[in-house]
């Protein structure tokens, strides 16, 4: 199919192969293979449901990329990605959950018919779709290879955004307003969790207008009450009640880019440290804003934020949000960098974030978040536009 389907230019392509090849050179990698389908859509434009099974993508330092994966699937490649025909690769259905034969066997003979039998050979090792079996079935049939722990090559070099990619970011901003201000509106005493689950999903997938919605690679979360001191649990059948309160963490999802975007609502009267935690969390969060800026580091946002809670007691430390984009089930972040204490990595115009700062307490949590993109000048700019605050329905 060529570029007939893909979501974006050959330009963007071509960007996108240049930057992960110099990174391979300087790692020191001749042969990448990628098995995360963020990063084989990222490369490729590959989009499909079948990364329960093993595929990749298959990047030399020359030429362009193969996917390789199982025989049924190739004919979804062959209606995604931008590569030409021939360069996509379907091994047989005898291999899939087999006991006498592994489809790393059929990528090694790949491999070996290319000449990269006796290549240093890069692997994401640390990798929910790469597994130990794989890598070793995969290196037991290339003993000459060298493997190289690839992780995350790819995925840090999709941190600073295109223009192409913010624009996708920015309808998927839309699409979070939408279901975050349905949430908030839907959400009363007697309402049944799942149902209103339901109209959060039917609303995420309509999308907005004509920019229809894909799923996200996290389900809603909306714990309520004792439930909401844990950040990722999803949702039951009880209804909502009197005197509790529910975060929502949701993402509108449009050609798989995310812009997740949390809010939390109380039905009844809160109790004033709650009022006064989530006055401090807005506080934190526009002075975390206000630090984000290029040239400024990741620790900076969160020591900013961290100094906000401080003022009224709260310890609250650790990662307060990660890098955002092109992702799939089982999270939406990048998996790179963190914003954090620790962190001293630049920040860069084109950067976008999940500022991700929730608490949960003892007896109840709260999630008030935004996604920012870091802007050539000035603070960063959130995408989303639902007033930073928790909202209450007495």
């Amino acid at each position: 199919m060529g570029l007939e389907n893909a979501p974006f230019s050959k330009t963007e392509y071509d960007r996108r192969i240049a930057l992960t090849r110099s990174a391979m050179m300087q790692a020191g990698v001749e042969v990448l293979f990628v098995t995360d389908p963020s990063n084989q859509a990222w490369l490729t434009g590959y989009d499909g449901w079948s990364f329960y099974v093993h595929q990749g993508v298959i990047l030399p330092l020359e030429g362009d990329p193969l996917w390789w994966g199982r025989i049924q699937d190739a004919n979804g490649a062959l209606r995604t990605v931008w590569m030409d025909d021939d360069h996509v690769l379907g091994y047989a259905d005898r291999y899939i959950q087999s006991t006498t034969c592994h489809p790393m066997e059929d990528l090694a003979s790949h491999l070996e018919a290319r000449g990269y039998s006796t290549s240093r050979i890069g692997v994401e090792m640390e990798n929910y779709y790469y597994s130990a079996k794989a890598h070793a079935v995969l290196f037991s049939e290339l003993p000459n290879a060298v493997p190289v722990d690839a992780t995350a090559l790819v995925n840090w070099q999709r941190g600073v955004k295109s223009e192409e990619e913010l624009v996708f970011i920015r309808k998927a901003a839309v699409i979070s307003d939408k279901i975050i201000r349905i949430a908030l509106d839907k959400a009363e005493p007697g309402m049944r969790k799942n149902e209103l689950v339901a109209d959060i999903s039917h609303a995420g997938i309509t999308g907005v207008g004509d920019d229809w919605g894909d799923y996200p690679a996290i389900v809603p979360l909306t714990p309520s009450g004792r439930d909401a001191t844990a950040p990722h649990l999803t949702w039951n059948g009880n209804q909502m009640r009197t005197g509790e309160i529910t975060f929502f963490e949701l993402s509108g999802c449009y050609r798989r880019y995310h812009a997740p975007l949390c809010r939390s609502v109380f039905l009844g009267k809160p109790p004033q440290s709650m009022v006064d935690a989530s006055m401090a969390l807005t506080e934190g969060l526009e002075a975390g804003l206000e630090a984000a800026k290029a040239g400024n580091r990741a620790c900076d946002i969160a020591n900013a934020l961290n100094d906000a809670l401080a003022k009224v007691g709260i310890d609250r430390g650790g990662r307060c949000g990660y890098p955002i984009g092109l992702s799939y089930p089982p999270d939406w972040g990048e998996r790179t960098l963190s914003l954090r204490p620790t962190d001293e990595t630049v920040l860069l115009p084109g950067m976008t974030f999940h500022f991700m700062p929730g608490l949960w307490l003892d007896d109840w949590g709260l999630e008030t978040t935004e996604t920012i993109v870091i802007t050539e000048a000035g603070p960063a700019q959130a995408l989303c536009n639902v007033e930073r605050k928790l909202f209450i329905k007495d």
